[in-house]
């Protein structure tokens, strides 16, 4: 049987998850939707798949994976024919992890901070530290790229796919991105060159950004 991938469109962590598995097509990965604004994850059904009701989730057999960066990790470990997006040189590697975990900890928290009261707490402005704390992790990112077209060096990898989701949904809240040309640069070289970056990305990153815009107060970003 083939993983299953649960996912939500405007979810930053679904996005890279996806870019992943379409990255990776002897995966066959077939792809479930959950919608988190219908409360799909609530169900008991999907709670018995992951008891922390988030998603992306990857089942594949008996294992199931309920963190993106972990089943973009394992996809390319048991699937991909080749190492190019997770290598396997120890250094390299390291510096991929780096950059997933950056990720974890400081791109995607600091959207979600956001995001989650506005979307699900009613909440209808955005404190300034909230504000700042996004364009700390952009000034982080674009001193990561310094030099570099990719996030972790020379070539594309599933830290790119990681970040790449994190920071449009910046773009798609309509945060000023003027002071970064080094992300500006590798933004556009992810929509060129990443497969499946319209399908899997762009689509749901503007459905966030539509979704969130439309309930915030005007001149809140």
């Amino acid at each position: 049987m083939a993983p299953t991938l649960y996912y939500c469109d405007p979810s930053c962590p679904s996005r890279g998850a996806l870019l992943t598995a379409h990255s990776v097509p002897a995966a066959k990965v077939a792809l479930k939707s959950i919608s988190l604004f219908n409360k799909e994850h609530l169900t008991p059904e999907f709670i018995k798949i992951n008891p922390q009701h988030t998603v992306p989730v990857l089942t594949d057999g008996d294992l199931t994976i309920c963190d993106s960066h972990v089943i973009s990790t394992y996809l390319v470990e048991k699937y991909a024919p080749d190492d190019s997006l997770y290598p396997k040189d120890l250094k390299a590697r390291t510096l991929v992890d780096q950059r997933l975990y950056f990720d974890a900890a400081t791109l995607f928290p600091k959207i979600r901070g956001i995001c989650f009261p506005v979307l699900f707490r009613g909440k209808t402005t955005v404190d300034a530290d909230l504000k700042e704390g996004i364009h700390d992790g952009l000034s982080f990112l674009e001193k990561y790229l310094e030099g570099k077209p990719w996030v972790a060096g020379d070539k594309m990898t599933i830290a790119d796919f990681a970040c790449v989701a994190s920071v449009t949904s910046v773009v798609e809240l309509k945060f000023d991105m003027s002071k970064y040309p080094n992300v500006n640069a590798w933004l556009s070289r992810c929509e060129k060159e990443i497969p499946g970056y319209a399908e899997f990305n762009d689509k749901g990153a503007k459905q966030l950004g539509n979704a969130v815009l439309s309930k915030l107060q005007p001149n809140q970003i």
